[in-house]
Formats: C-alpha cells, structure tokens, sequence
C-alpha cells in the first residue's frame, strides 16, 4: 500500500463554500502525514465498507453522531467491529444522558448522509471529537471522506496527531452479528 499525502482537488461546495470532503483532503495533505485514498463502490455500513475497501472490518472507524448532555454533539469514533455500550459511555464521559443524533440533525450539522462521516470533527464540524482507548492503540484506522464511495486509510497514529480526537476509557463492546 502507498500511503503517501495526497493532493486534494478543491472540489467547491455550494456557495462556493469547500466541501466536506475538499476540506478533509485539504486538512489531511496540509498535515504531511502519509495516507491513502481509496476510491469503491458506494458502501453505507461499516461491513459493506470494509469489503469494498478490501480493508479487514477492525481497522474501520465508524463515525457516530451523538448529542451528549452538557457536551452538545459530539463525533464517537468507534471501531468497526464493535457497537456504543451505553453504560460504559456514560461512564467515560461523565454524563447521564445521551442519544443519537437523528438524520435531520447529521446532516444540518455534517453536511453529509448516514456512512459518510468521516473520523473527524473541528474543524470539518462544530463537534468534538471523541475516540475511546481501544480504537486509539489499533494500529491503523480506515474510514469514509465523506463520501460512500470514498475511504482514506492511515496509520492510527497518524490519524490521533492530525485529528487530535479527546481520547478517552473504552465504551464499546463486539457488534452483535
């Protein structure tokens, strides 16, 4: 695999605001880490995407997007083969209530569809971004920008410096089948 910075393409967004997906990109070659842009079929599940990446499913860092209270929203990066333990979150952030953003919402805040977060929050989105350890000390992470079509996959520790995601205690547990 060739993970060298790629350049972006300045694709232009409505109003001649930059896409997501441009900014991503922008941000991602600014920061002089090696990555690799994989183009694929349209994938909107973190299995579907793995697949079509050729990727194995734990390398995938799914994007949730949850308000959490006293936080606002907030962008859960979670691993691909693992699912949001609802008691182990609450624990990790200090919180009592939480829920999942709706669609309306991702998309008022994102830009973007179900599948096309990517693992990335400020600046791309006035969110924080949150990873929990487990996620963290993987040793790569591959994810959509922002696109279904679209995957960038970078060594995790790569990712943490150019990201800069709040690390916190696991709140995961294996995705049931």
């Amino acid at each position: 695999m060739n993970l060298t910075p790629q350049a972006s393409l300045g694709a232009r967004g409505y109003l001649g605001k930059v896409s997501t997906a441009a900014a991503l990109l922008d941000l991602l070659a600014a920061s002089g880490r090696p990555y690799a842009l994989l183009d694929h079929p349209e994938a909107v599940s973190a299995e579907a995407a793995a697949a079509a990446r050729g990727t194995p499913l734990e390398i995938g860092g799914k994007s949730v997007l949850m308000s959490v209270e006293k936080l606002g929203f907030v962008v859960l990066v979670v691993g691909s083969d693992r699912r949001v333990e609802g008691k182990l979150l609450r624990k990790a952030l200090g919180v009592q209530r939480y829920r999942f953003a709706s669609p309306e919402e991702l998309l008022a805040l994102t830009g973007l569809r179900p599948g096309a977060v990517p693992a990335f929050a400020r600046p791309l989105f006035d969110a924080e971004l949150v990873v929990g350890e487990d996620v963290a000390a993987r040793p790569e992470i591959a994810f959509a920008a922002a696109s279904s079509t679209r995957s960038v996959r970078m060594a995790t520790a790569d990712w943490l410096a150019v990201a800069r995601p709040r690390v916190i205690p696991a709140f995961t547990g294996p995705a049931t089948p």
